[in-house]
């Protein structure tokens, strides 16, 4: 009987210390915020990826200019080609350059000039490109003007070719493109420059390749 009634005064204790629990939360509105909370731990959704957009890639047809439009495409050609004497280059053996310096040496010394006279070997630099001349060091100190000027070169022909001397650089460059092209220089040919006056060189042709040369005349 004594345990029934301390069974029974504990249980209504403990019914009331609940209801007080009870009403103390939802004075502090604590009943909310645990609902809140039980929202922010649950699981969370991922969106599905959506698919990469593909854009179609169409064809363009490039319009030409009208001015342009009727002309042929342009034609390229191989490297080595020369634009100004519209032949490909051709390199002199050694022994065809020697051959050929030799010659010069024997016609220079047949001239028995009175005046200042060199031998130039041409090179490809000489007649490609930019068609510039450099001329002996020495015989530039000695013998030419100290300033730019323009200097004439007469063929075997007695035809002129003005060009222009570059005291600075030693060296013939405006107007010896034209001379290269119209005697159709070759790498290897031997020039004998024999200075008639202080502005004047006559100019002996040896040609490293006779049969070529004469073909090209």
């Amino acid at each position: 009987m004594v345990l029934k009634m301390v069974a029974s005064s504990y249980e209504d204790s403990r019914r009331k210390r609940m209801e007080e629990n009870r009403k103390r939360m939802e004075a502090l509105n604590l009943t909310q915020l645990s609902q809140f909370l039980r929202k922010l731990s649950s699981p969370i959704s991922k969106p599905s990826p959506s698919k990469p957009r593909t854009s179609e890639k169409q064809l363009v047809v490039v319009r030409r200019s009208g001015r342009i439009a009727n002309l042929p495409a342009p034609v390229y050609k191989e490297r080595g080609y020369n634009m100004y004497t519209d032949y490909s280059r051709v390199y002199a053996s050694e022994e065809a350059r020697v051959e050929a310096l030799y010659k010069a040496e024997k016609l220079q010394s047949e001239l028995n000039s009175k005046h200042p006279i060199f031998i130039k070997t041409i090179r490809q630099s000489h007649i490609t490109g930019g068609f510039w001349l450099g001329l002996p060091v020495h015989f530039c100190k000695q013998n030419l003007p100290e300033q730019d000027e323009f200097m004439t070169l007469i063929d075997e022909d007695g035809d002129e070719y003005r060009t222009t001397f570059l005291a600075q650089k030693k060296g013939l460059s405006a107007g010896s493109r034209r001379f290269a092209i119209a005697h159709k220089l070759a790498d290897g040919d031997a020039l004998i420059f024999e200075l008639v006056n202080r502005t004047t060189f006559k100019v002996y042709i040896i040609r490293v390749n006779p049969s070529k040369g004469e073909d090209l005349e």
